[in-house]
């Protein structure tokens, strides 16, 4: 294969038969279950790359169904979004969420989220159900169950237009790619957004929460002190894609990063 045919068709690996196909990616009838909890406020901030802020003392533990993903099939994924804040370099402060931890049961969008957005994917089984009354949610590690969730199921219509807006906030994910001498090649902070959201349905009610210590899924790491919420529903959306909204690796961690990323060309939203 010529130097010229590799750069054409280079964008993911393997070379001639890659792990997933170009994004777009839209997803039907994604169902989500998000139980916000409390935690420690120092285990979160141990957690969080600056230079995000730490917003509160919560966590949204969430377990989602994606039936029908172009591109990734049908598979479940679960995992935890901290709430945080982002200021831009011109100041601007953004609220948004930090994807701290994700375990999901597919390799195409384990492969596909790691190297296109930076997702902190590992594999494992994660499973939601309906049993009865109750929406079921597990995480098992290999044979280790590391979460277990309940919910009561539709106990109250929730109202659609501020889970709209909750959603619309962006997202940020910290992407490590490793050089061929095991140091960091890239080290970014990535923001992207969920596009073309059509929310077909919430609801809220009761639930409960459990973490299991595990050394390779540590999702303990955060405990649970208090269940705040629980929401569960239903969309269909275009997972957007990223930008690179700070690198790591030109800056030298002085106060200065906090405010000011002269290094950075940004299109400020």
């Amino acid at each position: 294969m010529k130097i010229a045919a590799v750069r054409e068709n280079a964008f993911a690996m393997p070379l001639n038969n890659p792990a997933y196909p170009r994004p777009p990616y839209k997803f039907y009838n994604r169902e989500f279950v998000v139980i916000n909890y409390r935690t420690d406020p120092e285990a979160l901030r141990a957690v969080v790359p600056e230079p995000l802020e730490v917003i509160g003392d919560t966590v949204a533990y969430e377990f989602i169904r994606m039936p029908d993903s172009t591109g990734f099939g049908d598979y479940t994924e679960t995992g935890q979004v901290i709430p945080v804040r982002f200021t831009t370099p011109s100041g601007k402060v953004q609220e948004g969420s930090y994807v701290h931890a994700m375990y999901l049961d597919d390799n195409s969008p384990i492969a596909g989220g790691r190297e296109i957005w930076g997702f902190p994917k590992k594999l494992a089984t994660p499973k939601l159900s309906h049993e009865q009354e109750t929406l079921v949610g597990t995480l098992h590690y290999g044979s280790v169950l590391c979460v277990r969730a309940t919910m009561g199921y539709k106990h109250r219509e929730l109202p659609l237009e501020p889970l709209a807006k909750a959603m619309a906030k962006p997202a940020f994910v910290l992407k490590v790619i490793p050089h061929v001498d095991g140091s960091p090649r890239i080290c970014e902070l990535v923001r992207y957004y969920l596009e073309d959201v059509t929310l077909k349905g919430a609801w809220v009610g009761p639930a409960a929460l459990q973490l299991f210590e595990h050394a390779m899924c540590d999702v303990a790491r955060l405990p649970v002190r208090e269940v705040k919420s629980a929401s569960h529903y239903i969309a269909d959306l275009t997972l957007g894609l990223g930008e690179v909204v700070f690198d790591y690796l030109q800056h030298d961690g002085s106060p200065a990063i906090e405010r000011n990323y002269p290094c950075l060309d940004l299109m400020e939203e």
